[in-house]
């Protein structure tokens, strides 16, 4: 055998080496990777199936379930969102979140996990909705381009608001961001600057405004505007029960001085 084959074949085998025995952390670090590629991937989609969907009234998803059994199929999709999504952020959901990894990383990689339910969650509902094919009403000429902007300035808020709270977290950057670096996932603390300012749930209240401002309107849109705002209302009081516990009287005192939900010129004394 010449020598240049010798080489090459040996170099072959250094590589086939490398592969079936990476360096320490190498493992690790694809790990981290993927699951930050997934998770942004699947959050993308599901943000947009979302916009795009409510802009015309639910009535433009893929669903093609058969009638009656639309309806239930359709309420099933509405329910699992909030019940799927309040069940993770419980003390058991936690748990169960970091055992959905197998292996050692699973605790660091929970936030990551998390997100990518969620976004699941939102191409399930807005991508696979059977619309019922009535529409109500759809805005025309000058009431379109006024709900045209308020529907893109709530969805600016929410973005706004979700930045403000941590941007990491939200969006399932923290986990597999921390993974990569082999560190704790180190959470933001007490979101009170920004919109939070204002009011302590932008979140909550941009997102229901998203779902009143849209330019067409269905029962399909009603029936899911209806449901989720009673969710918008329901879900921040359970938040604010985990932030006393996590916070104690810093959350008290940021209570007392700012609003729950409406903007208002008086606030009361933080002594009162």
């Amino acid at each position: 055998m010449t020598q240049p084959a010798e080489d090459h074949i040996r170099r072959l085998s250094i590589l086939i080496r490398g592969a079936l025995h990476p360096p320490r952390g190498v493992g690790r670090i694809l790990l981290a990777l993927f699951f930050g590629l997934l998770v942004h991937v699947i959050f993308v989609i599901g943000v947009i199936s979302m916009i795009v969907a409510m802009f015309f009234g639910m009535s433009l998803s893929l669903g093609t379930v058969p009638e009656p059994y639309s309806n239930l199929a359709n309420a099933a999709l509405i329910l699992q969102f909030p019940l799927g999504h309040s069940l993770l952020l419980t003390t058991r959901g936690t748990r169960i979140l970091t055992r959905l990894i197998p292996g050692q990383h699973g605790a660091t990689l929970s936030t990551t996990t998390y997100a990518i339910i969620a976004s699941i969650q939102l191409v399930l509902l807005f991508g696979f909705w059977t619309p019922s094919g009535i529409i109500w009403w759809q805005a025309t000429g000058g009431v379109f381009y006024t709900l045209v902007f308020a529907y893109a300035s709530s969805w600016c808020l929410l973005v706004k608001a979700s930045f403000d709270a941590g941007a990491e977290v939200q969006s399932g950057a923290l986990g597999w961001m921390s993974l990569i670096q082999n560190v704790k996932p180190r959470f933001p603390g007490m979101p009170t600057g920004g919109l939070f300012k204002v009011i302590r749930q932008p979140i909550y209240v941009a997102f229901a405004l998203t779902l009143w401002t849209v330019p067409v309107w269905t029962p399909d849109q009603l029936a899911l505007a209806l449901t989720l705002t009673s969710y918008c209302l329901i879900a921040p009081k359970l938040k604010e029960r985990r932030f006393l516990r996590r916070y104690g009287n810093r959350f008290r005192t940021y209570q007392r001085a700012v609003p729950y939900a409406v903007p208002c010129s008086v606030r009361r004394d933080k002594n009162a």
